[in-house]
C-alpha cells in the first residue's frame, strides 16, 4: 500500500492533497543525499505518525517473520539475510553515505542492533496506543 492510498485512507487529504507533498516531505531528512532544509509542520509531523502507525500495522507479519528469523539465525537465516541486505542496498541508494550517521548505519557490528530496535518501535506500533507510543520516541529522539 502506498503512503498516498493511506493518507487518504487516514483521510489527511488536507496535509496531503497530493503525492508531490508526500515526496517533498520525504526530502527533509537530512540523511538522505539531497534533502532540503524546510522545517516540517506540527500537523505533518503527526500525519506522518499517523501514517507510519498504519503502516507498521500492514507490514506487522513481515516485521515479526524478520524478527523471528533474527531470534533462529542457523534456521532461518534466509529472511535475515535478505532483509539486512536490502536495508543496506537501499541506504546506499538514497542515503549520504559519507554522513557519520549513515556510516553508523552501514556498520555491520552496529547495524544489526539498530535494525533491531527500528524494528522492535514498530512492531509497538500496532497496539491502540501506537501512535502515542511512537511520538514519544520520535520527541526523546
Amino acid at each position: 500500500m502506498s503512503l498516498y492510498a493511506l493518507s487518504n485512507k487516514l483521510n489527511l487529504n488536507k496535509v496531503f492533497p497530493n503525492k508531490v507533498t508526500i515526496w517533498k516531505l520525504r526530502n527533509n531528512n537530512p540523511l538522505r543525499k539531497s534533502y532540503v532544509t524546510e522545517n516540517i509542520k506540527l500537523n505533518e509531523f503527526d500525519a506522518l505518525i499517523k501514517i507510519t502507525v498504519e503502516m507498521s500495522k500492514y507490514l506487522y507479519p513481515y516485521i515479526r517473520e524478520i524478527m523471528k528469523s533474527k531470534e533462529d539465525i542457523e534456521q532461518n537465516s534466509v529472511v535475515w539475510n535478505d532483509f539486512n541486505k536490502r536495508f543496506i542496498e537501499l541506504i546506499k541508494e538514497r542515503f549520504n553515505i559519507d554522513s557519520m550517521r549513515v556510516k553508523k548505519l552501514l556498520n555491520q557490528a552496529e547495524n544489526d542492533e539498530i535494525i533491531i530496535k527500528y524494528l522492535l518501535i514498530l512492531s509497538f506500533c500496532i497496539s491502540n496506543q501506537g501512535y502515542q507510543k511512537l511520538k514519544n520516541f520520535l520527541y526523546d529522539f
